[in-house]
């Protein structure tokens, strides 16, 4: 199954990040989790500083435009397969960057991909 990172994840169950990581881990993917406070979700503790990870397959945005320039880097580093942004994750500045390192971007919603077998 395919490593996935989450950035902007999230201890509340209400956020969609938190829905993304127990369908992930339901549906056999391994997540690390990247956030801005430390908790667990699905059994995965939630890292608060950049790790330098390997073999991550997809790099998947709960976090808005604004706040992703900071990751530009780290993420890139990552040398992920595809990075989703999420519905309200939308940055075309990033998007491109990305293309330009052999990156795929993908506008789509991580929950909606997991039910209908596109992730």
């Amino acid at each position: 199954m395919k490593l996935t990172l989450i950035i902007g994840a999230s201890t509340n169950p209400s956020r969609y990040s938190f829905l993304a990581a127990q369908k992930l881990k339901a549906m056999g993917n391994s997540v690390l989790l990247l956030g801005r406070r430390k908790g667990e979700v699905a059994g995965q503790e939630i890292h608060i500083q950049p790790l330098p990870w390997e073999n991550i397959d997809t790099v998947t945005l709960y976090i808005n435009p604004g706040i992703q320039t900071a990751y530009y880097d780290y993420i890139v580093s990552l040398n992920p397969e595809r990075v989703i942004f999420n519905p309200g994750t939308e940055n075309r500045e990033f998007e491109d960057i990305l293309v330009s390192k052999n990156i795929i971007p993908v506008r789509a919603c991580t929950l909606v991909m997991l039910s209908t077998g596109q992730y």
